[in-house]
């Protein structure tokens, strides 16, 4: 079933491509960093293979991609300001907020360049009031860098340009896995805390 949307949503992607030209990955890279998980693992290895075919011109193409990434990311990062309102009096959002001010500014760097990490990292660096200036060269310089990388494999496998997207995607469920065993591990702490307490 999870394969079926993939490839749905791989198909939309190409048509949008194929319709729009560069104003297409822009918006489509912007969708995938406000939070929509559209595949930049699809997006920019498609656009790599048509500037090999000459319809893009490569450096302007991995520039689009990367404005479009940061754009995107500018949305999530102000659509969480308002949220955190509603949680800044919990002792977990504390813990956090220092965590996130310690270390949370290289892992906007680094989680640019890490499937689904990608598309909602902007989110908590938003909620803690990260630099903008700061969030925004950090979410350009890895945006690039992972910009580059897909769209240099596009240009240079050509006509085989999506080789490697069944790797990337089990990479995907990797990651998720992983976001999935946190998510039960603190939710099971959180309970037996309640317990405890009560």
């Amino acid at each position: 079933m999870l394969g079926h949307i993939l490839e749905t949503l791989s198909v939309f992607v190409l048509n949008i491509i194929d319709s729009l030209g560069e104003v297409g990955v822009f918006i489509l890279m912007a969708l995938e960093s406000a939070n929509i998980p559209i595949p930049s693992e699809v997006i920019m290895p498609f656009s790599g293979f048509l500037a090999a075919m000459g319809r893009f011109n490569y450096w302007a193409i991995i520039f689009i991609g990367t404005l479009g990434n940061l754009t995107g990311s500018l949305v999530s990062y102000y659509t969480a300001i308002p949220f955190a309102r509603y949680i800044r009096k919990k002792r977990e959002f504390e813990s956090a907020e220092r965590w996130f001010e310690r270390f949370g500014e290289w892992s906007i760097f680094i989680g640019r360049m890490f499937p689904v990490v990608r598309t909602f990292i902007s989110f908590p660096a938003g909620m803690f009031r990260v630099n903008i200036w700061r969030f925004s060269i950090l979410t350009f310089a890895g945006s690039f860098l992972w910009t580059w990388l897909l769209t240099h494999i596009g240009f240079v496998l050509g006509e085989r340009w999506d080789i490697l997207g069944p790797y990337f995607r089990k990479f995907d469920y990797l990651i998720v896995g992983f976001m999935a065993v946190g998510f039960i591990v603190w939710i099971g702490y959180h309970f037996k805390r309640r317990r405890a307490v009560s």
